[in-house]
């Protein structure tokens, strides 16, 4: 599909229209959103999300779990070491285990989305 660019431009739209579908959201149409709702003020709102946020990640960086009934649960899991490779050079490496910040959707949340 050729778009008065090239191939290349066509490329790019296609992905803009693509993108356009969905539905993002970051942290300040966060807070909006949740201020909006509840009738709290936005940095009130912003506040509390930025005090959950640490929590999760305080609890997360010391091996633990936290679980959000219906929404789902983060968690740590770890990737076993393993033998690779350097791109590079091709020279065999061993990669030492890694642990890594994992989220698990529950049913409430998984149902919502369907």
């Amino acid at each position: 599909m050729y778009i008065s660019g090239g191939l290349y431009r066509a490329k790019i739209e296609v992905f803009a229209v693509y993108l356009k579908g969905e539905e993002q959201m970051n942290k300040k149409e966060l807070v909006g959103k949740v201020a909006e709702k509840t009738g709290i003020m936005k940095r009130d709102v912003e506040i509390v999300t930025d005090a959950i946020l640490e929590e999760i990640k305080e609890t997360l960086a010391a091996d633990g779990k936290v679980q959000l009934m219906g929404f789902g649960s983060f968690e740590v899991r770890s990737r076993a070491a393993r033998n690779g490779k350097n791109p590079r050079t091709g020279e065999a490496i061993r990669m030492p285990e890694v642990k890594l910040p994992a989220f698990k959707a529950g049913k409430l949340l998984k149902d919502a989305v369907r």
